[in-house]
Formats: structure tokens, sequence, C-alpha cells
């Protein structure tokens, strides 16, 4: 076996490498972007081949790797099923196994609560948590659909059932610790050693932390695999598992996501602009933006429409038209479809985008 821990100071993120070193298959949890050069120069050393790229949930404080490794490597990503990162490779649900060679095993713990989409996972007797359980704490559960009760039960359900023998390997740390075990973080973790359900609740809504820096830019990127949007989708060479059995192109995902959404052409939007019954949503990044956009539109980046957009009063209405642009149509397709999911009646994507958009209004 091969494993090591590696830390991203900039970000406080640990990242980890294990292999199995007979068939020299690798996994890499958590790859943080600005150290890809570093894993990338640790799996040559060692003759490494790199099998799978697995979140433990998609990050608010630093942009993954994952997609570049793929590019680079071409392992398979995996995000969790409950993250809406709808491009990446193997969307993990609870038990799945990452197998390495014939003698490793990577196991997927589901552990909502943090975000909704949060997982753990166990190799041998080292727990990987994320951002889930860390040491002496554990993560926020202000954005993301996270909420207080289910990461205490994801903690006190799951993890510390499991042996107290146990390590446990943080997503992140920032006072110097490295590992733990269940039993310590059972006896010794501040916010749940004495707490009830109830109090870990209330004191967790009112920690008032700050908002993350990055969070508006790693969000987005993150459901993409840490690369830009567009090009993620329009990267035809990508085998993409939507839970059906099948793989399918990114190309192929968009364009079956396109005949289960309702279209809107720009011109038809235009004409549709002053009407009361009409939400219009730019989903794009934020320095595309502000570089110009559509009069009138309300600003929600794509990382955080699902968790903002109930923010806009006139979503409420079920009759009210949602009207979601990006840049080229597509990350727009895919948005439409996740709101629809969310259970909105009336919600289109403006075909083309706003590429589109300025093609018909040549003044902008």
């Amino acid at each position: 076996m091969f494993f090591r821990q590696l830390f991203d100071k900039e970000s406080s993120t640990l990242t980890y490498v294990i292999a199995d070193l007979k068939s020299s298959e690798a996994a890499i949890i958590d790859p943080v972007k600005s150290e890809i050069e570093t894993y990338i120069t640790l799996l040559a050393e060692y003759g490494l081949s790199l099998k799978f790229s697995l979140e433990t949930h998609v990050h608010a404080d630093h942009i993954t790797a994952s997609g570049l490794l793929r590019q680079r490597l071409n392992c398979q990503t995996g995000v969790s099923h409950a993250c809406d990162a709808k491009l990446a490779d193997i969307q993990i649900r609870e038990c799945d196994k990452f197998r390495l060679g014939d003698n490793e095993t990577i196991t997927a713990i589901a552990t909502p609560g943090h975000t909704a989409g949060s997982m753990s996972f166990i190799w041998r007797d080292k727990l990987f948590t994320g951002d889930s359980l860390l040491i002496n704490g554990c993560g926020r559960t202000d954005f993301q659909g996270g909420d207080a009760g289910t990461l205490y039960d994801s903690i006190t359900q799951k993890l510390f059932s499991l042996p107290d023998e146990t390590l446990v390997y943080p997503g992140h740390d920032y006072k110097g610790f490295r590992v733990s075990s269940i039993l310590q973080e059972k006896q010794l973790n501040p916010r749940l050693s004495t707490n009830s359900r109830e109090e870990f609740i209330t004191m967790m809504n009112n920690l008032d932390l700050p908002k993350p820096r990055l969070i508006d830019i790693a969000v987005p990127a993150n459901r993409y695999c840490g690369i830009d949007e567009d090009d993620a989708i329009q990267a035809s060479d990508v085998n993409l598992s939507i839970n059906t059995g099948r793989l399918l192109t990114s190309n192929q995902l968009v364009a079956q996501i396109k005949t289960e959404i309702s279209e809107i052409t720009p011109s038809d939007v235009e004409s549709m602009l002053n009407q009361d019954d009409v939400i219009l949503i730019d989903i794009r990044e934020p320095n595309e933006y502000e570089e110009s956009a559509i009069p009138n539109a309300h600003f929600l980046p794509r990382g955080v429409l699902e968790f903002k957009i109930l923010e806009l009063e006139k979503v409420l209405n079920p009759q009210n038209k949602i009207i979601l642009y990006c840049r080229s149509g597509n990350r727009s397709a895919l948005a439409a479809a996740s709101l629809t999911k969310m259970g909105f009646r009336n919600v289109l994507s403006m075909s083309g985008g706003y590429e589109a958009w300025k093609e018909s209004n040549p003044a902008l």
C-alpha cells in the first residue's frame, strides 16, 4: 500500500493520495488546483497511475484540481450525486466502492450536513472526513444546503459508530493537527462531546461566521471539477455517468437535458423584459456579469443559484416565469433542469446564451 497526506498552505486543505503498489493504481482525495504539479510529480516519482480523483464535497474555499487531473492523467472524477456536479464522471452514492488493483478499496460514506452532498471515505483503518468532522471541530452548516441537525446525525450515528481506533484524517486543519481518532473526537471534540443534538443545532446556527472569501468563484468552478464551465461542457472526449447505467459524452448530456427543459430565444426574452411575471437571472461568473449583462437581470452565479433563488420574492409565485441565461446556453440548460427538479414549474433557458443575445443586440 501507499499513503501520503499533503497540505495546501493557502487554503489549509489536506489532500490524500492512496495507492496499490502492485497494480500502481492510485486515488487522490480533495486535490487543490494550485498544487497540481506537486501531485503529478509525486505520482511520477513512485510510478503511479491515477485512477480516481474524489471529492468530499463541492468546496467553497479553494478550486479543485480534479478536472485538470482528468485532462492530464485520464483519471475519473467523483463527486456526490447530491452536489449537482453533473459533469463528474462518477455520481457518488452511499457505499460506492473505488478499487485500486486487487488489494485496496475505498468506500464512500454519505455524511451530509456541512453541505447537502458531503461525503466521507474509509480505507483500511483511515477515515477521510472532508469538512464534516474536523479535529476538535466540524464544518459550518450555513450554506450549500447545510443543516446542523443533519451534520450531528451524520457524525454521531455514522462516523462515531466506526471502531474507536479508526484514524480520522480531516479535509482542513488550521492549528497544525494532522490526524486524530474516532475515540479522541468522541471524548474531546468540544462541539460534539458535551452537546446534545438540540444544543449542537443552537450553537451551529449562532456561529455568525464570515462568508468564505472565494465562495462565489470556487463553488461554480467546483461543480465543473475546477475547470471553466463551458470548456467542461464542450469537452466531448469526457465520459460522464448520470446514474442511468450509460456513458454519455458531455455534449450528449447537454443535448439530452435540452430535450427535457424549455428553451426561449433571445428575441422572445427581449419582448418579455418588462413583464411583471418574468424573473430573468444571469447565472454567469462575476467577471462575466461585470463586463456586461442584460438589463434588469438578477445576478445569481451558478454555484449559489439553488441556495439563493428563494431570496427573489417573485419566484414564490408558481405562475411567474423564471428565465436563466449563461454565456452559451449550456450552463443555463443544466441549471434549468436542476430548478425543475427542485419543484419550480415555469423555468426556461435562453438558447444561445448571452452570446446570442449580443448578436441580436449589436448596439451592446
